[in-house]
């Protein structure tokens, strides 16, 4: 049986992507959660379960095959278990769906930074920096191009729930964390992501978590 290892679900954004996949899949899996940042971390980090992905989460075990990062265990499981249940049938779609995913893997690093993610509170609506605002206005484009091009008459981003959809899910919360104005064709897509039963899942696990990490707690109040 599959079995991975994440982080807290209030605070995990890759957690969140990395469980989202293994969710899609189909597949029965095993499921650890380990705390970010207690006393214990550290130590946990250099054990034999975190080794291979360098002690982040979060990390993919079959076996003795593993996969850490979130976008590999999409791969992965893309490849075990069906390229449709992650990326549109047409090439077009699926080219574009592939470059979104990779560009939120590896950019926004102003939004990730200054509006982290945390499923269990609401703050009130704050001034954003200029680099933040570039990467929503950015976000704000590629959304509005999927649904245009091929979002037909689905939910999400290119119609059916994918792989992409799954990488912005936890903009989504965060968008919602901290109150950010979107259009009306955002706010409906946003709708939809939350309202997918594994974010839905992941999200009411969340509230029952007993750990706190106060700097994000009090993140969204600076």
């Amino acid at each position: 049986m599959l079995k991975l290892v994440i982080g807290n679900r209030a605070y995990s954004s890759w957690s969140f992507r990395g469980w989202l996949a293994v969710k899609q899949s189909g597949e029965e899996f095993e499921e650890l959660v380990v705390p970010m940042f207690d006393a214990e971390w550290e130590e946990r980090r250099e054990g034999d379960e975190f080794a291979p992905g360098g002690g982040k989460v979060p990390i993919l075990w079959d076996g003795e095959c593993v996969v850490w990062d979130s976008l590999a265990i999409i791969e992965f499981l893309a490849e075990r278990t069906g390229r449709e249940r992650y990326w549109p049938e047409a090439v077009d779609a699926r080219a574009m769906a592939r470059s979104m995913a990779a560009e939120m893997h590896s950019g926004f690093a102003s939004l990730r930074r200054e509006l982290p993610m945390n499923v269990r509170r609401s703050f009130a609506a704050k001034e954003l920096n200029e680099d933040v605002r570039h990467d929503i206005d950015r976000i704000m484009q590629i959304w509005a191009q999927a649904r245009a091009r091929f979002g037909g008459t689905g939910d999400f981003l290119f119609g059916t729930w994918s792989a992409a959809d799954i990488m912005f899910a936890p903009v989504v919360t965060r968008f919602l964390t901290y109150g950010v104005p979107v259009p009306s064709f955002a706010a409906i897509y946003m709708k939809a992501v939350l309202s997918h039963a594994d974010v839905a899942e992941w999200i009411d696990k969340a509230q029952d978590e007993p750990w706190v990490i106060e700097a994000y707690e009090e993140s969204g109040a600076q």
